[in-house]
């Protein structure tokens, strides 16, 4: 090759442009009643969960059981921030995400038992259920497979011109998958409106990030498709809910699709059948103690006199009667009758 081949070679040779990393630039004082409504919406989730757990233990609820105990602050925060065109798609720990929509404790409880009175018609059970009333568009087993179901929801936005966005959500040990890659090609190609919300929980089943991927900040997973992004404290309800005005912000003004990750984590085992013997009771009852969302926002709310310790046992008093309530309707309910196995099947 001659010299002045060589030195046109290398001139025309770009740098690959690295993702930008995006802070949440929108910095909202919340409210009282907005820090209230962030506690109420988080305890029902938490006492739902506490509920599913001993109706998983009394043999009640069969099959698989992953619990969202931990990880309120994610669903909650971005909830707070969406709009009503806006769409949820999310993996089998979804019990969380399906209340933060909006669905009914018993309707989601008769789902988990199997019953007739659930969401899928008892069909579905803890992994599969469905509202699309609540634009929630699951709930999905196979570990990755909802990414690419999320950003055809977004082409879907983006064909019909309506302006929402679709919040799909995975975990740590789903960013592995060479789907999630393929969707990411194809959002930031399309520009869709996206964003990819990793709930970074610490461990992929029983392994821990440390051990699976490589990289420590998964945000940077976008980074050879330049979808901008950033890693947050998910345990902080108010950070999420300012990184979540800022990410819709910014897909919804054209920017394409945007990546959260948010650093959680569960307190349960991967699912009801998992001892979790793969982490110490230390490491546990450390986050516990310093980063738990409920207790954090309980001292918030107490210190700064927005609310009382009073008012907070009402609310959770109200709540455990609701829950009670659901996983009475859902043993009253009746089981799907036998015809239920031919309704909701394609044939030709």
């Amino acid at each position: 090759m001659s010299s002045s081949t060589k030195s046109s070679s290398v001139k025309n040779t770009k740098r690959p442009t690295r993702a930008r990393r995006r802070k949440s630039s929108i910095v909202k004082t919340h409210s009282p009643d907005e820090l209230i409504k962030f506690y109420k919406d988080m305890l029902k989730i938490r006492r739902f969960e506490e509920k599913a757990g001993q109706m998983y233990g009394l043999g009640l609820i069969g099959g698989f059981c992953h619990l969202y105990i931990g990880q309120e602050a994610v669903v909650t925060g971005i909830q707070a921030a969406l709009k009503s065109q806006d769409t949820v798609i999310t993996t089998y720990r979804d019990h969380g995400h399906m209340l933060a929509c909006g669905m009914e404790p018993r309707g989601v409880m008769a789902e988990l038992t199997g019953r007739a009175g659930g969401y899928s018609a008892g069909k579905g059970g803890s992994m599969h259920m469905f509202s699309a009333e609540k634009n929630f568009y699951g709930g999905h087993g196979i570990v990755g497979a909802n990414v690419p179901l999320g950003t055809g929801i977004a082409f879907a936005h983006k064909y019909q011109k309506d302006n929402g966005v679709c919040l799909t959500y995975f975990g740590d040990g789903a960013v592995n998958q060479g789907q999630v890659y393929e969707a990411f090609n194809m959002a930031a190609l399309w520009k869709l409106p996206v964003i990819y919300v990793i709930e970074n929980n610490r461990y992929g089943m029983g392994t821990s990030v440390e051990r699976a991927s490589a990289g420590k900040e998964l945000w940077q997973r976008g980074q050879a498709y330049e979808i901008p992004g950033e890693q947050l404290d998910g345990m902080d309800v108010c950070a999420v809910n300012n990184a979540a005005v800022t990410a819709l912000d910014y897909v919804r003004s054209g920017g394409g699709p945007y990546i959260l990750e948010m650093q959680t984590y569960r307190y349960r085992g991967h699912s009801m059948s998992d001892p979790a013997a793969y982490r110490s009771k230390t490491e546990v009852q450390k986050i516990r103690t310093e980063k738990d969302p409920l207790d954090s926002l309980k001292l918030i709310l107490v210190k700064n006199g927005y609310d009382t310790e009073s008012n907070l046992k009402d609310y959770d008093k109200e709540i455990r009667e609701m829950i009670n309530e659901a996983a009475d309707f859902a043993q009253e309910s009746p089981e799907p009758s036998p015809s239920e196995l031919y309704t909701d099947v394609l044939s030709e």
